[in-house]
This record gives structure tokens, sequence and C-alpha cells, in this order.
């Protein structure tokens, strides 16, 4: 059987963002062409942001996939802990707001900016 890895951007108990790596099986489908399930999706958005972009600490609204098509997106934790996202590369946001927080910009969420010559441009898929 082989395996997809999916990295994923999530709210620990410590209420803190933090990345981590899972398994999702491609255990269907043909030798030629191995698939996972079928995941339900919710929409999807697109977004560029010109060089230069960057956020502020924030949480994501609801889990999605982010999709990086063209130019770099740096995601940076608390701490800061970041990675580099470039086109072709994913993540799974889920690090949502812990329920019963108030956002506190020194503990929860993380941010984002575009990184290189080239506005960046993504994709969310919401799940």
């Amino acid at each position: 059987m082989r395996q997809f890895t999916k990295t994923v951007l999530f709210t620990d108990a410590d209420g803190r963002a933090r990345f981590k790596e899972e398994s999702v099986a491609l255990d269907q489908g043909t030798p030629q062409s191995m698939l996972s399930e079928v995941f339900a999706s919710g929409g999807y958005q697109l977004r560029t942001s010109p060089v230069g972009f960057r956020s502020e600490f924030h949480c994501t609204g609801a889990p999605q996939w982010v999709f990086i098509l063209s130019g770099q997106m740096e995601i940076g934790l608390q701490g800061g802990a970041s990675r580099v996202f470039g086109p072709g590369q994913h993540f799974f946001s889920a690090d949502v707001l812990p329920e019963g927080a108030s956002f506190d910009p020194t503990v929860h969420g993380h941010w984002s900016r575009q990184v290189g010559p080239d506005p960046l441009v993504t994709l969310f898929v919401r799940s």
C-alpha cells in the first residue's frame, strides 16, 4: 500500500500552532494510479498576494487545504519556527482558535508571507 504524506498546521493542546506529518492511505485505484478515499470539500477560493505581503498572527477560520500555485509562501509559528512552501506544494491548515479562547497574538495562530521575487498565488480548498 502506498501513502501520501499530509503536512498539517494544527492547534496543539497548549493553544499554539505546530506542524505535524500524517499519512493518508492510497489504497484505491490501480497500481498505475493509486488513489485515496474521496474526501468531502466545502468550496474553494483563489488568492494572489503581492511581493512583500506579510500577515499578522492569525488562526485559520475553518480547516482547509492550501496549495501553492506559484510563488512561495512562508508560514511562521510562535517561537520562530517556519516552513516555506513552493509551487506544487501544499499543507492542511487546521490551526483554529481553541473553543472558548479569546485570540491572543502572543500564543495563538501563525503568520504567512510571500517569499522571493514572484507574487504568491494560492488555492484554498475548505474541508
